[in-house]
């Protein structure tokens, strides 16, 4: 295993559109959502495992989720878990962690990864992750995987691909251009054109590439780190990220990198990959019983399909007359939702939050 290979896990998010089973304090990277016994962030994990060494794995999570990552990522050095004091978005964060393994290891490889993605192919998502780490040790590049769409989903971004054979290297293409979640025509055209994949997330690069990059292309940001380089990896890194972050401006690194580096490739890939972004998708994932209904539980349907109903607790449940709905019951919240409906669970938390307060959130 090369000891130049890092990776970085991002855990920040609190998975609102899957409450009420993903709550503030509990999101949705720390829960089984699947029910195989791993919970996602130690899905991913796991699939890292015969690229990256332990001591070589970075959790990047709000100061508050500590604990939880510790309590499930025990194989990890405790101090590989960075706090960050409040959520920036992916750019700051991944600028702490650049800054982070500099001061260990200037030769580092970093890979970037959500904690909370699906991916049922794991042999082929090694290969694609050997294939750019390859390519970012020969060449100074960025290296994205992007998924084969299998549909004009409106919930995912976009990446067109540069088909021009000069541009074409192995197993991969230049990018051309990012769009975020297209309306559903153009979703519908991109399908067409068979030059689109789905942005899944996932980035690799030297860590000279990353930092150079987030110097070019956000400055501003480059120096709020820079000026406190030589407290990262020390006793002092928390008050200074406290300080970063409090002038640190909220940015994605696709918007705020990615979309303007002229060195951004792609590899097409097909490794059974789901942002699990919402009930919808996520019921795609689950086995089904009779009448496509899946369900986690003690539940028993009469004349009801093609539902998600998920109960952890030995109450027997009995479902009758119910087509296409989300039901998900916890021990203080019962959902009950039309899965053509789900967007407006977002709405829903919001409103809970301005008449019930934080407890249910």
């Amino acid at each position: 295993m090369n000891e130049n290979q890092y990776l970085v896990i991002m855990a920040g998010g609190i998975g609102s559109r899957f409450w009420p089973m993903s709550r503030t304090s509990y999101p949705k990277q720390f829960l089984d959502v699947l029910g195989l016994g791993r919970t996602l962030i130690q899905q991913t994990y796991d699939r890292f495992k015969e690229i990256v060494s332990p001591e070589n794995v970075f959790v990047v999570a709000n100061e508050k989720y500590k604990s939880l990552i510790w309590d499930q990522l025990p194989e990890i050095p405790l101090v590989n878990i960075l706090s960050e004091p409040s959520g920036r978005n992916t750019a700051p964060c991944m600028a702490y962690a650049g800054f982070h393994i500099n001061q260990l290891n200037p030769a580092a490889q970093i890979i970037v990864a959500p904690s909370d993605h699906l991916i049922t192919d794991p042999q082929e998502f090694t290969r694609c992750i050997n294939i750019a780490l390859k390519a970012c040790k020969k060449q100074d590049i960025f290296m994205t995987l992007g998924i084969k769409p299998s549909r004009p989903d409106t919930g995912y971004g976009y990446i067109q691909l540069t088909r021009k054979n000069s541009e074409q290297q192995e197993d991969f293409y230049k990018v051309k251009t990012f769009t975020e979640k297209p309306s559903y025509e153009i979703a519908v055209s991109f399908l067409e054109s068979g030059d689109f994949v789905w942005n899944s997330g996932i980035f690799i690069s030297s860590l000279k590439t990353l930092l150079e990059g987030i110097r070019t292309h956000l400055p501003d940001m480059y120096e709020l780190f820079a000026e406190n380089k030589n407290f990262f990896a020390t006793p002092k890194e928390q008050e200074k990220i406290k300080d970063i972050y409090s002038r640190c401006k909220n940015i994605s690194i696709d918007y705020g990198v990615m979309e303007r580096a002229s060195n951004v490739f792609v590899i097409s890939s097909d490794f059974g990959w789901s942002d699990l972004g919402t009930w919808s998708s996520l019921y795609t994932h689950m086995e089904k019983k009779e009448n496509e209904n899946a369900i986690i539980g003690k539940v028993y349907t009469y004349d009801s399909n093609r539902n998600l109903i998920r109960f952890n607790d030995n109450k027997l449940i009995v479902v009758e007359g119910l087509d296409d709905f989300i039901v998900v019951d916890t021990p203080d919240v019962l959902l009950i939702c039309r899965k053509s409906s789900e967007q407006k669970i977002k709405e829903i938390v919001a409103d809970i939050k301005k008449f019930e307060g934080e407890d249910y959130i």
